[in-house]
Parts: C-alpha cells; structure tokens; sequence
C-alpha cells in the first residue's frame, strides 16, 4: 500500500512538473503582453486588421450565409479558395480606385501625408452592389498596366 501510494505521488509530481514546463513559455508571453504597453497596442492594431479582412470577406461570400454544406474537402477547398480570390479581388480594386484618386488630388495640388494615407482602408463596403447589374460589354478590353508607383514625399514621416 506504501508502496503504490509512493509511486502515484511520484507520477503526480512528474505530471506537474511537465504541465508547468508546457505552459512555462506562454506564462511567460502572457506575462510580457500585460506588462509591456507597446505590445498590446501592436497586438491589438494586427488583431484588428485580420478581423476587419475577415469580416470583409465574410461579407464578399454570397449564397447560403457563407455556410459551406458541403461535406467534401475538396469542395469545401474549393469554396475558400474562390472566396479568398473573390475577396483579394475586390480589395486589388478598390486599392486601384483610391490611388486613382490620391493621384487626382495630388496632381490638383492637394498635399498628402502618411497620415492621410493610413485612415484609409480597402475593405469598403458602402457603395459595392455584390447583387447589382454588371456590365461585361467592355470585358474583352485590355486594361492599362497596374503602375504601383505614389509620388509621395514620406521624407518628413521617416524623419519622425
């Protein structure tokens, strides 16, 4: 009796002594989070992006909620890769449109700043009509090369 009690205390203290040495790095993590301000405000700024893309392409998915039914992977992989191209493809566009426009305002003469820059976001849902009328008579044109270049003077931003 002594004996298999002694053991049992002995597994106890092994099982222990391993949860603490599982946890031990994100004890420490979870510590670092509550005591470093900085972290928080980048953890928090990078939950928030992903969570607005989620919540973006959430609302990019049409027909039957975004409730995959299927039961078969590869349909269900499917289903997200075209979600996803739908939802890349949207926010490409949108990003297209609102450069389009930075450089309208610069070429009028407006100043633009970083900061203006950063209130902006792709995931616009306000004026897209997901079920409107499309044209696709001009489908077969050929657009204009994508030219990523902002002629932006960020110098006064970097000096910051």
């Amino acid at each position: 009796m002594i004996i298999s009690a002694t053991a049992s205390t002995t597994r106890s203290a092994a099982t222990a002594a391993t949860r603490v040495t599982a946890h031990g790095p994100r004890l420490v993590q979870l510590l670092r989070f509550l005591s470093d301000a900085q972290l928080r405000r980048r953890t928090t700024a990078e939950t928030n992006k992903v969570e607005s893309y989620n919540k973006f392409s959430s609302w990019c998915r049409f027909g039957n909620h975004g409730v995959i039914a299927a039961n078969d992977p590869e349909e269900q992989e499917k289903i997200l890769k075209f979600s996803t191209l739908l939802t890349n493809t949207v926010i490409f566009h949108t990003t297209l449109d609102m450069m389009m426009v930075v450089r309208e305002l610069i070429a009028e003469g407006w100043t633009i700043t970083l900061e203006d820059l950063t209130v902006l976001s792709p995931y616009l849902t306000a004026r897209i009509q997901r079920f409107g009328e499309y044209a696709t008579d001009e489908i077969e044109l050929t657009p204009e090369p994508f030219d990523a270049r902002l002629e932006l003077d960020l110098a006064p931003a970097a000096a910051q």
